[in-house]
Parts: structure tokens; sequence; C-alpha cells
């Protein structure tokens, strides 16, 4: 059949929940949103737009910083494709020059592949105090190098965001890199909240993993922490009840001057959808209790996807599932400039979520399309 209507019990269209709505399926992808007819195929449950995941350093046993290659990405990109994100921003840490370089090339190599929407340089022109589990041997200040190469990749047409310190740039690298369209995100960064706010004047758009790596807020000094909240500016968050105490995401959700600027990050490891170990730097990293520890004891990136996330922010926050979705794929896809990412119609089958009432990712819809979901259809 070249064209069907299917008709779930609702559908999450980008920015709402409608009810009472269909799809209209042609040539393999979503070809229009409306009135479902009397013989469309009606299933449980809500489909959605997949996952958007603007920080993934690994999946699948794969490191980015390891294997900084095209299909180092490829691999990592399947491997959060099976936990419903279909959309993932490759992410390269603090590391030898050399390694960005590598993974620039990839991105550029990889920039019409599936699931590959752009590079995240992570560091290195970050704070030895706040650099985390980043190695502070290879931070450095920021150079023609890292300017080369953010250059190159913009010239090819990929997306990039370079998460930065404030504190150890210029104001005028900082309106340089805005105005190649590379998203600025204030991170691993000991910023006073005027330093922030004079980076956001200079073209910063966003902040990377709110209250992780950055000077927290006081009475009489917000930090970064505070200087981000309330600014109008985007901010990834990560939802693992790790990261970030249930509370302190709380209060973000309700502190942001403006809706939809707050999304959803993993800064998934290779331990998504791989072995629950691995090297970083020559160090071992391993799964304890939900959490990813390095030698040191701190906590090396995140084991958990946007799926995972998506659910305990409705499960355990109590967040509307239509504002949890957004964080998930609609303000993601914002903060980059890809709004396509957000849209049902022009989709592919494969791109589009099937979640159960608890929001858990039961399949695609090619997979209600061949008959292999794992929800039957509704009497």
């Amino acid at each position: 059949m070249s064209q069907f209507w299917i008709a779930p019990d609702r559908i999450f269209d980008g920015q709402t929940l409608l009810d009472g709505m269909g799809l209209r399926i042609a040539a393999g992808a979503v070809a229009e949103i409306g009135p479902a007819p009397a013989d469309a195929t009606r299933i449980k449950g809500c489909l959605t737009p997949g996952y958007v995941d603007l920080q993934v350093n690994g999946g699948g046993g794969v490191m980015l910083n390891t294997a900084p290659t095209r299909d180092g990405m490829a691999q990592i990109a399947v491997a959060h494709r099976q936990f419903g994100t279909v959309a993932v921003m490759p992410t390269v840490i603090t590391d030898h020059p050399d390694v960005m370089d590598q993974a620039a090339d990839a991105a550029i190599a990889a920039r019409a592949d599936q699931g590959i929407v752009g590079l995240h340089i992570e560091g290195p022109h970050i704070a030895k105090v706040r650099r985390g589990t980043h190695d502070g041997q290879f931070i450095r200040p920021l150079d023609d190098r890292t300017m080369q190469v953010v250059t190159r990749l913009r010239a090819a047409g990929v997306p990039v965001m370079i998460t930065l310190a404030p504190e150890t740039v210029s104001a005028a690298q900082i309106t340089a890199l805005a105005e190649l369209g590379v998203v600025v995100s204030v991170g691993h960064t000991d910023a006073t909240a005027d330093q922030v706010e004079d980076a956001i004047a200079a073209g910063a758009s966003c902040a990377t993993h709110l209250f992780n790596a950055m000077s927290p807020m006081a009475t009489r000094a917000p930090g970064t922490a505070g200087a981000v909240l309330n600014a109008e500016i985007y901010a990834g968050i990560i939802c693992d009840g790790h990261h970030v105490d249930d509370r302190m995401v709380q209060l973000a959700l309700r502190g942001r001057p403006l809706p939809d600027r707050l999304f959803l990050v993993s800064d998934a490891m290779s331990t998504v959808g791989g072995p629950d170990h691995f090297d970083l730097y020559g160090q071992p990293v391993h799964l304890e209790n939900g959490k990813l520890i390095n030698t040191e004891g701190g906590l090396a990136g995140a084991h958990v996807t946007q799926a995972e996330a998506v659910q305990r922010l409705v499960q355990v926050l109590g967040v509307e599932p239509e504002r949890a979705l957004r964080m998930a794929i609609t303000t993601p896809a914002a903060a980059m400039g890809l709004p396509d990412l957000a849209v049902l119609v022009g989709r592919p089958l494969t791109d589009i979520l099937q979640l159960a009432d608890d929001m858990q990712v039961l399949g695609n819809l090619a997979d209600i399309a061949t008959g292999s979901s794992t929800v039957d259809a509704a009497e």
C-alpha cells in the first residue's frame, strides 16, 4: 500500500499534544497531519518526532575522542537510535588538538549521514578549576587552530556548538564565533555572573549542562548558574538523578524568564548500548549504581538516554508530557537552528516514535507499518 492513515491515541506535533488526529503516510514518510478517516489504522499510545541530543560523547562501546571518525560517529548514532534518539550531536571533549581536527574531518564527512546533526566541541578552552573529568594537560587558550577548525566546519555547512569558559576568552572571540554561526555555550567555567552576562552580550546563546562544572549560586555572588538561570539563553541539563538534584531541576524549570529555553542532554558515554566500562584518557571508568565513576571518584559523563530522562521528568518530577517532549525535541532543535528536527511532516518513518502512556519508547513508525510494533493496534 503506497498510502495509508494511522490514528494513534495522541500525536505530538513538535509543540502540542493532539487528540483525535491521524498521520497520512506516503512514500515512506509522513505526508500530512489531519482528521483521521474511518479506515485509518488505529493504534495505542502517542506518535512523536524522535529525540534530539546535543551532547553525546559516546555510545555502543565507542567514545568519539578515541574514535574520531565517520564510522565512530555512525556507531554512536546507531546505539542511541535504538533508544529513541534519532538526532545526535557527537561531542569531542578536551584533548590533543589533533583529536579535534580528526573529529571535524569526521563531522564534515558525516554531515549527510542518518542521525548526525553536527559537532559539539566541549573544551579545551575551559577553566581548569571546573574541568570535571576533562584532562587538564590539554586545556589551552582559544587560538587560531580552533578558529580554523570551526571555520572549516561552518564552510562545509556543519552545525557547531562550542562549550567554553567566558573568563578564558575575549568578547571579540565570542563574537567572531557567533558571526560564523557557531552556537557558543558557556560551561566548565568559574565565571562570575558579570562575566557570563558579558559573554551573552558578545554572542553566547547557550549553557552546557546547567549546574554541573560551573560556579554555583550564592547570596551575593550568583555565579554562572545564577546568571544562566536569569538569562534568556538556552541551557542543557542532565536529568538522570545523579548529576543534578531533582529539586534543582524543578527550580530551573520554574526559574527561567522565557519558556522553552531549557532542554535535556544525556552527556552519554560509550556505556549507552555498550559495555559497562571504558577508558577515558587511558584511565578506567566504570558504571556503579547508575553512575559512571572515574579513578578520582568523580562523575565521568552520564549513563542515561533521552528516553529515560523524559520518563524521569514525567514520572518522578511531575512535568507535563507535552513540556517534557519539547525539552527532548523542540527546544534542542531550536537552540541549534534546526527546526525541521521537531516536525512530523516530511520525516521518514524511522524518525517517528511510538510512546506508551508512561512515556516508554515502544518502537517507531516503521515498526508499526511493518507490523513489528510492541504495542497491539487498538481494538
